[in-house]
């Protein structure tokens, strides 16, 4: 049972990190699209400096370094240039998978030193070192969310970025930030891709794991709509997700059922999300007015109610003379 735990987790860890990343975008009320594409780019990159002679752990910072950028050029051209994050990432996408076709020729490269397997196929006290380094990423981002002020920048930009900037938020700095955690996140993919693989593929991470990332944090309540969603949400959504694909290729399923069952799993979520946000809306409204009537009942009941004390007018000397007094005091005329 607890080998069997370790192997799926194993599998699905890195879905698991890229849809940490994304959850983090998704959160602003954005989208990744090119983090499939950089899971390629960034194993490629790791691979060819090793081939020139680098150590592993410098070309992997060098990996990373390049899904960072990458990151950090997507949160730029959407905060200033006001491009659509679909549209930008998708951009992204063609170029993240063009560079690693470039530069391998669309060949595989095999990685030249041997010690780089620690990352994808190493284990620290029984557990792979895969599942080690997505628990600390996971961990890493919980605390981020939730214990510093990046992290309710965040949320606050999901939820209203105008009002949020109104408030005194970095609206640039935040979008900008969330976009490069998804890049470096979308790197450790393809450092562990490449060192569980030792060969660096030019077309890793073009298949369903953008789909699967995107799935899995939908499904583990991450709105696409920004603004709400958490770390543990998303890490339990990868486990489903991966589960589900292990499941069925257990049962020989064939694996291009397998996009379909998650389309229309993503489908419900948004499903769920839409109207689980229509919900809240009107019941915010609700509320708003039950207060609204509540104080203007406490104001009723706080006025003092007064009698009217004004004298009622005399009749004039010219009224008495004619005798119309008798037409305009009901009281002297029934006497």
């Amino acid at each position: 049972m607890y080998s069997n735990l370790l192997i799926l987790l194993l599998n699905g860890s890195v879905i698991a990190f890229l849809a940490l990343g994304q959850a983090f975008v998704l959160l602003t009320g954005g989208i990744d699209l090119s983090t499939g594409a950089t899971v390629g780019m960034t194993g490629v990159l790791c691979t060819v400096m090793m081939q020139l002679g680098l150590p592993w752990p410098l070309a992997s910072l060098i990996g990373l370094a390049a899904g960072v950028l990458l990151g950090l050029f997507n949160g730029a051209i959407i905060h200033y240039v006001k491009i659509p994050p679909f549209i930008v990432t998708f951009s992204t996408y063609g170029v993240a998978t063009s560079v690693p076709m470039i530069i391998a020729e669309a060949q595989s490269i095999s990685v030249a030193d041997e010690r780089f397997s620690v990352i994808g196929n190493g284990t620290f006290l029984t557990v792979p070192m895969p599942v080690v380094l997505v628990t600390l990423a996971a961990l890493a981002g919980y605390f981020v969310l939730q214990r510093t002020r990046l992290g309710a920048h965040i949320y606050a930009v999901g939820g209203n970025a105008e009002a949020a900037g109104l408030a005194g938020v970095n609206v640039a700095l935040t979008r900008i930030s969330v976009y490069a955690i998804s890049g470096f996140c979308a790197g450790m993919g393809g450092l562990i891709t490449a060192s569980r693989l030792m060969v660096g593929y030019p077309s890793a991470g073009n298949g369903t794991e953008l789909f699967f990332s995107i799935a899995a944090a939908v499904v583990g309540g991450v709105s696409l709509f920004g603004g709400v969603g958490s770390v543990l949400g998303a890490m339990l959504g990868a486990l489903l997700i991966a589960t589900i694909s292990n499941g069925m290729t257990l049962l020989s399923v064939p694996s291009f059922w397998q996009p379909l069952v998650i389309g229309l799993i993503i489908l419900l979520g948004v499903i769920i999300d839409t109207y689980r946000r229509r919900f809240s809306e009107v019941r915010r409204a609700v509320r708003v007015l039950r207060s609204q009537g509540d104080a203007k009942d406490r104001q009723i009941e706080q006025t003092p109610v007064t009698e009217d004390v004004r004298p009622k007018p005399a009749a004039s000397h010219s009224s008495l003379e004619s005798g119309s007094w008798k037409e305009t005091d009901p009281e002297v005329r029934g006497g």
